[in-house]
């Protein structure tokens, strides 16, 4: 049916597809540096009161990952949306920019990676006139933008634009992107997470009901559409045979693609699914942003987010998926799933309705495998979509698809508060290393591109760093079950905007204490397991004194007693 961390990077701790056709479902029976001085921050020392009294020391230096080196640093004032102009001193890497506040009543820091750099430009001119109108604008692809005015004098600007734009922008310059540098050690492996073979043998087993097959791998530009068969067990060599005529009769890449005729298939149902293409996606998330930070008007918070269509989108696509796996699970029918190209919406509809159907993938591991599998192995434009490393911050083929994704899997997960081994924490951190190029994981357009340039030798896998730290990722309430097929309720009054991604930045929103939800979820898993240690205790207890042999009784009153205590 088909288309058409630690704190998490960034943190601010304060003070503070496809084409334009309609989706459709048929149902059938080391960068050079040399130009920049590196400077050593080991002897840095930094002293002050914060509010309470309690003095700082904040010697440390900027944290910086193995392989990060310091490019350039420089005082500046922070525009703060919140709290109105900073004093800090910004430190940029070649994989972050880091501002401490150097005021004694400020204990802010921003740690941003490069990565999520959408845009840089100059604030002010030489002759501009007023206090901190002079400096540069930053615009990021995580809902904020941060603002820094800097002295008025000569080109004090330069040296910070220059730097920022080269390294924010690698590819613009013929630099690597930061994960080519990245020499993070983990000890697990994430790039071995998915085998394919292993993953289609798991599904093709007796007590799964369908399985997948996939049509087409995509490679270079992926000038044909992947199609995705949901077929059920047992069926016949006759239905793949089907989608093979339909992918030869229909590949039309010249033209945008097509859709089935009904002369070519029998007993089919077909659907158009109404979900918009990647540039209304695109800015219905543009006017997100614009109703999140940096101000949020309250008094007009429900109009101004249904005029954004955001939460419209996220009900169409759930809604497409629920049909998807609906048909499958229910009605026992094959499902093909397409669009004009397949690499936006199709990935959409097909990891959502697999999420649905297969217990697995809501585990920590399996929703790994499903995001290599549907995602990355089968041509999501991660580079276009996402823009990693590429200035071009207005190219149409930037689209918050995989985004969108994960906003529905977060809707699930509300939904379904025990069914998700993975808690919040989780997915926000999926969606910053989306941007961050510290890994390897979401670069490039397809698997052709990234086995050129040795993705899996050169650079580290997401998943390492998630899987060495899991504990920080799980749902205390996850109950384990299998073969249950869940179906979320798409409807507006069911959907809400996801506040702790979105809004994040916002301190009215949000207090920014240091992770409060992942403490909870670290104490709520401390005390769960305290209580399976304790049951575990008192069953084994319990099996030993049921193991015990009665004492024979010795005598007839001694036997009329015993039978009277049993009964």
């Amino acid at each position: 049916m088909a288309e058409g961390a630690e704190q998490g990077p960034g943190a601010e701790q304060p003070g503070n597809g496809g084409g334009a056709g309609s989706p459709r479902v048929s149902i059938m029976a080391s960068a050079s540096t040399s130009k920049y001085n590196s400077h050593s921050l080991e002897n840095e020392s930094i002293k002050r009161a914060s509010q309470d009294g309690v003095n700082r020391d904040l010697s440390e230096t900027v944290p910086r990952l193995p392989g990060e080196m310091l490019i350039t640093d420089k005082e500046v004032i922070y525009i703060c949306p919140f709290n109105g102009p900073i004093k800090g001193r910004v430190y940029i890497t070649n994989y972050r920019l880091y501002l401490r506040s150097l005021e004694m009543d400020s204990a802010l820091i921003l740690d941003v990676p490069l990565g999520v750099i959408s845009r840089i430009e100059k604030m002010g001119g030489a002759t501009s006139r007023g206090e901190n109108s002079y400096g540069l604008d930053i615009t990021c692809k995580d809902m904020r933008n941060l603002r820094f005015a800097l002295k008025q004098e000569g080109h004090s600007r330069r040296d910070m634009f220059e730097i920022l734009t080269r390294f924010a922008f690698p590819l613009a310059h013929s630099l690597p992107l930061f994960a080519f540098l990245n020499e993070e050690k983990f000890n697990v492996d994430g790039w071995t997470v998915y085998n394919p073979v292993e993953e289609y043998r798991r599904q093709g087993l007796p007590n799964h009901q369908w399985r997948i097959t996939f049509i087409n791998k995509c490679y270079e530009l992926c000038d044909t559409y992947p199609a995705l068969l949901v077929v059920p067990y047992r069926a016949s060599d006759e239905d793949l045979r089907r989608v093979a005529t339909f992918r030869s009769r229909n590949r039309i890449p010249a033209t945008g693609g097509g859709y089935e005729s009904d002369d070519a298939y029998h007993n089919i149902e077909l659907s158009f699914l109404d979900i918009h293409n990647i540039h209304v996606m695109r800015e219905s998330l543009k006017k997100v942003k614009d109703i999140v930070y940096p101000n949020i008007e309250e008094s007009h918070w429900l109009s101004s987010l249904e005029s954004t269509h955001w939460l419209e989108h996220i009900k169409l696509v759930l809604t497409g998926a629920i049909q998807v796996a609906d048909k499958v699970s229910s009605g026992k029918s094959s499902v093909l799933v397409h669009c004009s190209d397949g690499w936006d919406r199709t990935a959409q509809l097909t990891s959502l309705a697999m999420l649905m159907l297969d217990s697995y993938y809501r585990s920590i591991e399996g929703f790994e495998i499903l995001v290599q599998k549907e995602w990355i192995s089968f041509g999501h434009k991660f580079a276009s979509r996402i823009g990693h490393g590429d200035k071009n911050h207005a190219d149409a083929d930037r689209s918050p698809i995989f985004l969108q994704f994960i906003d529905c899997v977060w809707q699930m997960s509300k939904q379904f508060p025990t069914a998700f081994e993975f808690n919040e924490q989780f997915l926000i951190t999926i969606l910053d290393h989306l941007y961050s190029c510290r890994f390897g994981t979401f670069l490039f357009n397809c698997e052709s591109a990234r086995e050129r340039q040795k993705v899996t030798e050169r650079t580290v896998s997401l998943w390492s760093l998630i899987n060495v730290n899991k504990e920080k990722f799980k749902n205390p309430f996850y109950t384990k079950e299998i073969n249950r097929v869940l179906y979320p309720v798409a409807s507006m009054r069911h959907l809400e905007l996801w506040v702790n991604y979105y809004i994040r930045w916002n301190p009215r929103i949000k207090q920014q204490q240091p992770n409060p939800v992942e403490q909870r979820y670290m104490e709520l898993l401390a005390l769960r397991d305290d209580y399976i240690k304790r049951l575990e205790e008192l069953q084994l207890a319990n099996s030993a004194k049921l193991s015990d042999p009665p004492t024979s009784p010795s005598s007839p009153s001694q036997m009329m007693s015993h039978v009277q205590t049993h009964f």
